[in-house]
């Protein structure tokens, strides 16, 4: 008996040795979580755990109402937090990596849908515990926090307050110039952004090319179809990169943006 539990004791260490953690599975290059172009100031203040920053825009817009993006692609989902983070969403990337968005005015995206890069995910806002329009933003691994990193770059050290650091944003900067081919079934009005309701001109209906896509105000019809989705594009009557919704496009479905091919029509 004496020989048999050494025998083991001795198995339980052999085992013991060839059990080794799992390998670190290396993080998704993030990009800012604002749109390309834009240029935010960021801070860190002892309340945020999970090692977070809050971003408020520093470039001479306005931080309210700008688009959140996502800063890697991977699954979306949403949640509310009345007392804490409001409306928020938290995006897994795969490997254990997710990152949070907070204090959202609005979700751009349904739950558990896939986003890609740079995707709009919702509208940065002072949803639940805040006290000015923000982005809280979390960069998580297995569930802990870890120091932001944007574009394989450390943020750290944090500043204690705004204007001391600044970030400045390469996501979602493709497709500007690459022209993407869209069937329209009716002439679109068009307008100087996604969010003016004073018309400019217009997109005859047919075959036309846009650039990319912006969010922006509810297109709806009396039946029920809708999009938030703008395309910039050259208008066959009135001035160049104009935007026209895409709700006229004569494919796919409410909230999409894509061209004949199937191709997602990228963010501008």
């Amino acid at each position: 008996m004496r020989r048999l539990r050494i025998t083991l004791l001795g198995l339980a260490a052999i085992l013991a040795g060839l059990v080794t953690a799992p390998p670190a599975h290396a993080a998704p290059l993030f990009k800012a979580p604002f749109p390309c172009g834009q240029t935010w100031t960021y801070s860190h203040h002892s309340a945020e755990v999970r090692l977070a920053l809050d971003f408020v825009r520093s470039d001479g817009g306005a931080t309210a109402g700008t688009p959140v993006l996502a800063s890697a692609a991977g699954t979306a989902y949403r949640y509310y937090e009345a007392g804490g983070a409001g409306n928020y969403i938290a995006i897994d990337h795969g490997g254990g990596w997710k990152t949070y968005y907070f204090h959202l005015a609005s979700y751009a995206v349904a739950n558990g849908s896939y986003v890609s890069q740079g995707q709009t995910i919702g509208a940065t806002g002072s949803t639940g515990n805040s006290t000015g329009a923000h982005i809280h933003y979390e960069q998580l691994y297995n569930g802990s926090g870890q120091t932001i990193v944007i574009n394989g770059t450390s943020l750290a050290p944090y500043p204690g307050s705004y204007n001391q650091k600044y970030l400045a944003s390469d996501n979602g900067c493709g497709g500007g110039t690459a022209k993407y081919w869209v069937d329209t079934f009716a002439n679109a009005p068009g307008y100087a952004s996604a969010t003016s309701t004073a018309q400019t001109g217009t997109l005859y209906a047919g075959t036309n090319y846009v650039f990319c896509k912006v969010w922006g105000r509810e297109i709806r019809d009396a039946s029920g179809n809708f999009n938030h989705w703008w395309l910039r594009t050259d208008l066959d009557v009135g001035p160049a990169n104009q935007y026209v919704s895409a709700y006229y496009l004569s494919r796919w479905g409410n909230d999409e943006a894509r061209d004949n091919n199937g191709t997602t029509i990228p963010n501008c």
